[in-house]
């Protein structure tokens, strides 16, 4: 039986989702995010909660987004920060975190490296 290869996070090529638009000021990324389905509908109607939230994303966060392009994979991007932002012995991590954050959100997709 062959040994399953093992998946590297680094390897995965991050996109912007089209589900949600984008604008940047001041080099700072506001992600505007459409609450959709039937809860947020209800909760929009009750609740008077907003159809829209905007989401605005700090230095290093507005970075990163500007710097997905579909063809850059996250281990290209972590080095795009160290670059920018100087060594960080968390910044791996930490960017793998902030990844997963946009990835959960909706804000970004995946695709694996050479599809």
């Amino acid at each position: 039986m062959a040994k399953k290869k093992q998946e590297n996070y680094l390897d995965y090529v991050p996109m912007i989702s089209d589900k949600n638009t984008w604008d940047v000021e001041d080099d700072k990324v506001t992600v505007h995010m459409v609450h959709r389905g039937f809860y947020a509908k209800i909760a929009q109607k009750i609740f008077n909660r907003p159809k829209i939230s905007h989401i605005h994303l700090d230095e290093r966060g507005s970075y990163i987004f500007q710097q997905i392009d579909g063809v850059r994979t996250v281990g290209e991007l972590a080095e795009l920060m160290r670059t920018r932002f100087g060594d960080d012995p968390a910044l791996y991590n930490r960017l793998v975190q902030y990844m997963r954050v946009l990835h959960n959100n909706g804000f970004i997709v995946y695709r694996k490296k050479g599809e």
